[in-house]
């Protein structure tokens, strides 16, 4: 792929990537998912025994997550350059008895380490960076509490930083709300096996991103825990008594990151093949591929790959698109959007304005500078396509962001990402591995 280039040299800097002469062809590597990355990092640290995670990803998240793990006494071996984790697992014990754990912007991170710590003895601070404290965590404080957890925010009541004064997880029911985050249930799913009688969780109202609980239900399966999910998403149970076994666990790449390079083959006319992402992939982001053949793409989703064929004129089709289940590909719909020959419209996303940054506002607000017509509501906006202008695309520290409008920037001149170096959050390489594929130019 040739010389990587250091992400961090991106940071606080603009970057303008040259449209492409010619579609794209090929096949790009993408890191290990995210989602299932935490997810496995903290079931190996709660089960007996050691467990090596390979394919992992390292980024800022996960940098955090293990970091957390290691302060809370439990040892995490991380080997960058193999992408592998090695984890000595405490059979469900917290050793350590007060830790201050500061988790930058991971909302996983977050929402997991406050049902875990939980099942310690002692003090334990969670806290991380300004937005983070903006973003709510009101329902796990709720539940945690309902749990017999003694659980408060040091600050704003229903945001971090948190103070848990744990004394193991007594209670074994609990209801939350579904519309704000599934990441609540998979924090309290994780530590549901350690619960003194197991824990049955119950939804109140629709729950986003249900594809998020069947990952975590499949990682804790890989690992020996049965969680019981009915078909409606409406309660899940873990029976108690059950324990999860270190094991060597391969983590198959990250679905929201590959739909970038998926979208750079749709616009471009050209064609992107990701392997390791297939019929049996864990990650219901994969379904984004389905989105762009609606707009007129080919899709190809075999057993151990995904390839994704543009329309040859890179044409794509308007519509509307209920993004619920694949939201964190929200993005990535919106910043193609432009090249539909039609309005696109958006729906099924207002918990998107409660992560890194308020994901419908702002997205919105720089396809405006983009020069395209914007009608924004609670839960979406339809983009009404017009000529791009030239304009400096501010990514409010969210990698999402940058990383969509990056794509934009190889079919439209003029496109400048603000603090590209922000992407370190899920895809540290991102933009090297963009550069290579495309064989475009970095203008700035």
């Amino acid at each position: 792929m040739g010389m990587l280039i250091n992400n961090s040299s991106f940071r606080s800097e603009m970057l303008e990537l040259a449209p492409v002469t010619r579609p794209v062809i090929g096949s790009v590597k993408v890191p290990g998912s995210k989602s299932i990355t935490n997810r496995a990092l903290l079931i190996a640290a709660l089960a007996e025994g050691e467990s090596t995670l390979t394919g992992a990803l390292f980024s800022d998240d996960t940098r955090y997550m293990a970091a957390a793990l290691n302060q809370l006494g439990i040892r995490v071996s991380s080997d960058p350059a193999a992408e592998s984790f090695v984890v000595s697992g405490q059979g469900g014990r917290i050793p350590a008895e007060e830790a201050s754990l500061f988790l930058g912007n991971s909302g996983t991170s977050m929402r997991f380490l406050a049902a875990a710590v939980a099942l310690g003895h002692g003090r334990f601070v969670l806290d991380g960076v300004p937005r983070m404290r903006e973003r709510p965590i009101a329902p796990m404080i709720k539940a945690l509490r309902d749990l017999g957890v003694d659980v408060v925010s040091t600050e704003v009541d229903g945001y971090p930083p948190l103070e848990v004064n744990a004394n193991g997880i007594s209670g074994s029911e609990v209801t939350m709300a579904g519309d704000k985050s599934s990441q609540y249930f998979t924090g309290l799913l994780i530590a549901a096996p350690y619960a003194r009688d197991g824990m049955t969780i119950r939804v109140d109202g629709e729950l986003v991103s249900t594809p998020y609980i069947d990952i975590t239900a499949d990682v804790m399966a890989a690992f020996g825990v049965e969680a019981e999910i009915d078909e409606e998403y409406t309660e899940f149970v873990v029976p108690g008594g059950q324990a999860y076994h270190g094991r060597i666990y391969d983590i198959e790449p990250d679905a929201s990151n590959a739909s970038y390079f998926f979208a750079a083959a749709a616009v471009t006319g050209g064609e992107v093949r990701i392997e390791g992402l297939g019929i049996d992939s864990l990650q219901g982001d994969l379904d984004f591929v389905y989105v762009l053949e609606a707009m007129g793409a080919t899709v190809d989703v075999r057993d151990t790959q995904t390839i994704v064929r543009g329309p040859a004129d890179g044409r794509l089709r308007g519509g509307e698109f209920d993004m619920t289940t694949i939201s964190d590909t929200a993005q990535t719909l919106a910043a193609i959007a432009p090249f539909a020959d039609g309005p696109v419209t958006i729906r099924g996303i207002a918990h998107n304005r409660l992560k890194e940054t308020d994901r419908v506002r702002d997205v919105a607000i720089e396809l405006r500078k983009l020069g395209q017509q914007v009608d924004e509501f609670e839960d979406g906006m339809t983009i009404t396509p017009a000529p791009i202008v030239p304009a400096e695309i501010e990514t409010y520290d969210d990698h999402r962001m940058a990383m969509s409008f990056g794509v934009t920037g190889l079919r439209a001149p003029g496109v400048r990402i603000l603090d590209p170096g922000c992407t370190a959050k899920t895809f540290p390489d991102y933009w090297d591995r963009l550069i290579a594929l495309t064989g475009t130019n970095r203008l700035i």
